[in-house]
């Protein structure tokens, strides 16, 4: 099996969330982003509870693109600081994660 992974991340805006998608699926960084929301967010950010609309991203992605993949993240995303959190995906459809690992290019 593959080392496979999902990196989760939010954008403030549709566009910017299909733009990073995009920009990971083009590069063969990711095989699949969904884009999921809009969803509303509540955290703690410089001292005070903030509340706001955003997109979620789900980046199917392996573990050695996932340090591509936050970097690509950071580049294109506005926030001061990007929300990536990633987790390993530990079991799954085999013929899904020979896909999954098919479409990007490990290095």
């Amino acid at each position: 099996m593959i080392n496979a992974r999902i990196v989760f991340t939010t954008a403030g805006t549709h566009d910017e969330a299909a733009r990073i998608a995009r920009a990971l699926v083009e590069r063969r960084l990711a095989a699949c982003v969904n884009i999921v929301g809009p969803i509303e967010s509540i955290y703690r950010w410089r001292d005070a509870i903030e509340t706001s609309p955003e997109f979620l991203l789900l980046v199917k992605t392996t573990g050695a693109q996932a340090n591509a993949v936050r970097d690509i993240i950071k580049e294109l995303n506005s926030y001061e600081l990007p929300e990536c959190i990633e987790v390993s995906i530990d079991a799954g459809s085999p013929e899904y994660l020979a896909w999954l690992g098919d479409a990007i290019i490990d290095i």
